[in-house]
Order: C-alpha cells, then structure tokens, then sequence
C-alpha cells in the first residue's frame, strides 16, 4: 500500500504575495472550488488579520469548501489566532497554522528575541491556538537556515503542546536536496512523539530548488508539501503542486501517492494564470506551452514512432489534448509528412521530397508553419482538394 502524501495548497495565500496579483473574493471562490475538484487536501485560505478583505475572503471559503481541511495563518501572537479561528468558524475541518522565526538570522535581526523566548512563544501559539481548534499547524519559519539541534527543540515544544502537522520551511531556499532531507530525517530521529504528528514541507524556489527539496523531505519523512499551482509565490516562488504530484506518480517505486485528479492540473493551471494576470513560462514543467511541444527532427521522429521515445507523460494524463509536432526550419520530413496527414493531405515520394525543400525556405522566413502555410505549399498540386 502506498503512503499518502497530503497536498497543502497555499496558491490563496502564498502564492497570492505575488506583486500585482492579488486576488478579489469572488476569484478567490472560484479558484477554491477548481482546488477541491483538483483533490487537495488543505487549502490555505489566507492571512486572516492582514486586511479585512482577506479575513472576509477566508470565511467565504470556509464557508464554501466541502472536503478538505481550510487553513488560516497567524504569527504568535494571540490576537491572530483570535482572528484566524473567527474566520474560520464555519469551516467543517478548520486548521490554525501558527508559528514564528526559528534561526539565528530571524531570531537576532527580525523578532530580537533570545532563544529560550523562541522555544516559550512556541509552546504559547500552539496551546492557545488548541483553545479554539484541534488540527493545528506550527511553523518554524527560516527553518532551512536553523541549526538542526535547535529545531529539533523547537519542534519538540511544538508537538508537546499539541500540534499536529509541524511544518519545516525552507524559507529562503537556501537549501541544497541532501541538505534538506537530512533535516527532517534528524527531526524523525531526534523529536519524541513525532511520529504521531505529520512533517510538512515548504519550500521556496530561489535557488530552483524547492521541488527537489519538497522530494527529498518526502523520501525521510515527511508526509504533507505545501506548494502552489505553476509554483505562483513570493520572490521566486513556492514548490510546484504539478510537479510534485506528477514526480510522484511517474516514480511509483517511491511508493507515495496523492489524491490529486492529475486530469485537472493544465485546466487549473490556466486559470490560476488567467485569474492571477501571471502568464506561465512556455518551458514551464507539466503545464508550460511547449511541454508536449516538438520542433528537432529527430525528436518529431521519435514521437511519431512512438510517444514514449521523448515524453515520459501521457498528455491526456494532465490534461492536454495532444501533443503537439511543431514545424520549424529543425523539422524533418516525418515530421511534415505527419502534419500534412492531419490536414488530409498524402503525397508521393517525390511530391514529398519536392515540397519538403520548399518548405524549408518557408521555414526560414516565418518561423514556425501552420496549417495555412501547409495548404499554401501544396497548393500546387492540382489533384489535392484542400
């Protein structure tokens, strides 16, 4: 049987400190029902003491969700969990994510607290926040840059005080893979009672790691991985949810397993990117434009005699209708003769070789060939009825 690994979507959150994309109520509602067709397990709805739009936006949706779990976030501090448990009242599995800065960095330059303070207002946030709701969720913010002893404490309060999901972000993604996964391996072996509370991962992507890091704390423990749709977030975003889910499919001999409805990846990828105004990189992993896209010969070759050749994903399996043989001056003749077949057109050998040449020199001035540029080419041939 294969482990569950629990997806905490923070695209409402997280992903929502994107400058210039936030997001209005109704937006909001729209992408939290496209999230619980999606599968998800959690689904973090905002910050509810940052702004009465966002209080108002989190009860909206706790409102809305039917399965999964709605989260609020609140810093340490008594009257956040005061709010975030207010907008959340009428959520059927509300969770109150709690925390604070653990490494020295955040510890000496930001909160300017000592330690034994940090280890106090993490026992503090976590048993105040159980006043109001059982599942919570503490935070050790910037824990990717605290020494691992000292988190191991700091956790250990945290699940003494009844948390239930300790989350381990990797704030800055500073992180290297080993690195991460050796972190949460430590808090396995180090926190007593962990294993009746579940490791999260949250990872940031600015050194392009963050979907790496998010595997490598799955394969030593953890059992939860917060991310966003298209990796939407702060600076350079949070862990792809497309990636993660899909990293976990194709290697089943990981033996984990999501509840995610991968068929609905590409159709929520466009509209958290339509909604959110934040246009998805054409090489982006999954649900880039060119992800199923050919344009070398040899690779069209390859695709036409099997798919398998260079695509490990069934497109349909992400919902994508097809792949797609894209015709530039790098195509060969297999790749035109395939796009000459989809419009009805057949040749012979020669007709073949004949407009091949010409398609060439049609190549180099435009780019890339469409259908229209096709029909144009073999418009000399009386016998074809286009």
């Amino acid at each position: 049987m294969s482990d569950k690994i629990q997806i905490f979507d923070t695209t409402l959150r997280d992903g929502e400190q994107v400058p210039g994309c936030g997001l209005n109520k109704k937006e909001k509602i729209i992408i939290t029902e496209a999230l619980e067709d999606l599968g998800v397990d959690v689904i973090e709805a905002g910050f509810p003491i940052s702004s009465p739009g966002d209080f108002e936006s989190v009860q909206a949706i706790a409102a809305t969700v039917k399965n999964a779990t709605v989260c609020g976030l609140s810093r340490a501090v008594q009257k956040d969990i005061e709010c975030a448990a207010e907008a959340l009242k009428k959520a059927k599995r509300p969770r109150i994510h709690t925390g604070l800065g653990t490494s020295d960095q955040h510890v000496m330059t930001k909160l300017k607290i000592t330690r034994e303070e940090v280890l106090e207002r993490a026992k503090a946030c976590v048993s105040y926040a159980k006043k109001f709701v059982e599942d919570v969720e503490f935070y050790a913010e910037d824990a990717g840059r605290t020494d691992n002893e000292f988190l191991a404490k700091v956790i250990q309060v945290a699940v003494n005080a009844g948390a239930t999901v300790v989350n381990i972000p990797d704030t800055t993604g500073y992180c290297l893979p080993e690195e991460y996964g050796q972190k949460i391996k430590y808090l396995v072996e180090n926190v007593n009672g962990i294993d009746r509370v579940t490791i999260s991962t949250h990872c940031h992507n600015d050194l392009g790691l963050s979907t790496a890091n998010s595997i490598a704390g799955i394969q030593n423990g953890a059992r939860q991985i917060e991310c966003t749709i298209n990796g939407v977030g702060e600076r350079a975003g949070n862990t792809s949810l497309e990636e993660v889910v899909m990293i976990l499919r194709k290697h089943n001999w990981l033996n984990f397993d999501t509840n995610i409805n991968t068929k609905q990846l590409y159709p929520i990828s466009r509209l958290v990117s339509e909604t959110m105004n934040m246009p998805v990189q054409a090489n982006k992993a999954i649900v880039g434009s060119n992800a199923f896209a050919h344009s070398s010969g040899i690779h069209q070759d390859g695709v036409i005699k099997n798919r398998d050749n260079y695509e490990i994903i069934d497109p349909a399996e992400v919902g994508v209708d097809k792949s797609s043989i894209i015709l530039t001056a790098r195509s060969g003749r297999a790749a035109l003769n395939f796009r000459l077949g989809q419009i009805g057109v057949v040749l012979s050998k020669d007709e073949l070789e004949e407009t091949y040449q010409r398609f060439l020199s049609m190549a180099d001035d435009i780019n890339v060939v469409n259908d229209p540029d096709l029909k144009e080419l073999v418009g000399v041939y009386a016998h074809i009825n286009l």
